[in-house]
């Protein structure tokens, strides 16, 4: 209409845009075309390389590159990509009565264990053993052989006592391994408490149950291993981002290393 006006009847710019309400910086605004490639790019990096991350995980992840888009504008670009990943559906539980899981107020204050298996391309299998600290969800160790007894299990945390220290209590579930006595009689030479969860309640041990759950999805679903060197080297890369660059919601989207080591 101010065009009209202008082109027709010979009206100034400021009396066109009074007459129709218009405010003159909105009439000569150029809508400047927005270059969302960068953001495409990084987005596309991110799960390729972590194919199991939701977009909460690469929003935070790309805030701590030093990016400090919109999380409106990523989300768009995200569900444009359709990088969505499908979720199954909750099956529906009868209600149950939940204890309270033990919060440590400090890093050595309590660590987990707990054993995970999966399989080799020609089929051999091979077990993973699992440290945690509870306080800032830090994974200290990830052994990974063919078996572990409970030697082995001793040694990893002689190691971990020479580089970190060892922690006031070391909560495990009643595998074979954790209930020999040598494991026993380890733990009270160096005055740490092993506790034992209740038997059929792994929620007992949900930090590391958790920790196992991404593992499983981020790691052990995500590639193909020929032999056990491929999976201590890709443990050890994984291991790394999780505790340097992986962002944890239960920790207000800090890393561990972030939160105390």
């Amino acid at each position: 209409m101010v065009d009209l006006m202008r082109s027709e009847h010979q009206v100034s710019l400021r009396q066109g845009c009074r007459a129709v309400n218009l405010p003159r910086s909105s009439y000569s605004y150029k809508p400047k075309p927005k270059n969302i490639q960068m953001i495409i790019d990084t987005l596309l990096e991110l799960t390729s390389k972590h194919p199991a991350i939701g977009f909460w995980q690469c929003y935070y992840r790309i805030r701590l590159m030093g990016h400090r888009w919109n999380h409106k504008r990523v989300y768009r670009v995200y569900t444009a990509l359709k990088l969505n990943i499908r979720r199954r559906a909750k099956k529906r539980l009868p209600a149950r009565a939940k204890q309270q899981l033990f919060q440590p107020e400090g890093v050595n204050q309590v660590w987990s264990l707990d054993f995970m298996h999966d399989s080799l391309w020609d089929g051999r299998s091979f077990r993973m053993l699992n440290v945690m600290d509870d306080y800032n969800r830090q994974v200290l160790w990830i052994e990974t052989d063919t078996s572990l007894p409970a030697l082995r299990v001793i040694r990893v945390l002689d190691q971990l006592k020479e580089s970190r220290g060892l922690p006031q209590m070391i909560r495990v579930d009643n595998g074979p391994e954790f209930i020999s006595r040598k494991l026993d009689h380890w733990c009270k030479d160096n005055h740490v408490t092993l506790a034992f969860i209740q038997p059929g309640k792994p929620t007992q041990n949900a930090y590391v149950e958790r920790l196992n759950g991404s593992i499983r999805s981020e790691l052990l679903h995500a590639y193909i291993f020929k032999t056990l060197d491929d999976v201590r080297e890709k443990t050890q890369q994984w291991k790394h981002d999780y505790n340097h660059k992986r962002p944890h919601k239960s920790l207000g989207y800090k890393t561990p290393i972030e939160c105390g080591s």
